[in-house]
């Protein structure tokens, strides 16, 4: 068993080549591949195979919207086992491996996910480093809610990216006393609003720049150095609190996080993401531990 593995903005990932769709995803078995200690270690697992094929094996009930059967999607897996429908960071490294393995021959074509098509463009593609552009879709706000953190609330605004998020911009909050929260443990928030659970941001407000600071906790895997999703959830409660025009204006934010920055782009209700990607590197997994 082939893998790869890599990072967009140190959110990590092992990339598992498998057109033939033989490998069965089993929530233990992806949970025990994520585990730092005792596998091979990331945030989640990308599963690279056409959509038609997924679909034939029954791994996908039916191919999401703009998805055609010969695109490649890919099957996203939390660190938990669980599935996911999108995940931004995901898809740069994905469409970064796709054409640096020369799976893909153009630098723009679409990448499916069960949030739909992700139509991408690949701005470089080296065997380590490379810089992709994701149309992430609409972005749907769901309305203020709030979370909950060692005792304290932060308002935030329900945001759904393809998954749910609720992202809370606190304009007291400093990179220096974002840094300091404890997100070792999860933060609270409202089961009636998000029954599936939610990803959770925290981020300072719009800095002179145009940019901000963010921390999330994702669902299924806990902290994360980055995320794609949150970063563009981020980006666009920030600007609403500074009064943008989510549905009609145009925005740009720098959203800063652990793991580096990345660029988000809001136009008429839709967003764009922009950031690097690196593959750290290639190997074999064992099939006795494996099938164990």
């Amino acid at each position: 068993m082939e893998f790869t593995k890599g990072h967009g903005t140190q959110n990590d990932f092992v990339v598992l080549p498998d057109p033939g769709v033989r490998l069965d995803l089993t929530p233990e078995r992806v949970a025990a591949l994520c585990d730092r200690r005792r596998g091979l270690g990331a945030d989640g697992v990308l599963r690279v195979a056409r959509a038609g094929a997924l679909r034939q094996a029954g791994v996908l009930t039916e191919l999401p919207a703009g998805v055609g059967p010969d695109d490649w999607f890919m099957d996203y897996r939390n660190a938990d086992g669980s599935v996911a429908e999108m995940c931004g960071n995901g898809v740069r490294v994905f469409a970064h491996y796709l054409v640096s393995r020369g799976l893909a021959a153009d630098e723009r074509f679409v990448v499916g996910s069960r949030a739909g098509a992700r139509p991408v463009v690949v701005h470089s593609a080296g065997p380590v480093h490379g810089e992709v552009t994701v149309d992430m879709g609409p972005v749907q706000v769901l309305g203020e809610s709030a979370a909950t953190l060692a005792g304290w609330g932060y308002t935030g605004l329900g945001i759904d990216v393809g998954n749910p998020h609720l992202a809370c911009a606190d304009n007291t909050l400093t990179a220096e006393s974002l840094a300091k929260l404890d997100l070792t443990v999860p933060p609270g928030y409202d089961p009636d609003m998000f029954p599936r659970g939610v990803n959770i941001e925290i981020l300072t407000g719009l800095d002179a720049g145009g940019g901000v600071d963010m921390r999330v906790y994702e669902r299924g895997v806990g902290e994360t150095r980055s995320c794609g999703t949150g970063t563009v959830a981020a980006a666009a409660a920030a600007l609403a609190a500074d009064g943008f025009d989510l549905a009609g204006g145009t925005g740009e934010v720098t959203v800063r996080v652990p793991g580096g920055q990345v660029r988000v782009g809001l136009v008429a209700g839709a967003a764009w993401l922009r950031g690097p990607s690196e593959l750290v590197a290639t190997g074999e997994l064992a099939a006795q531990w494996w099938h164990a």
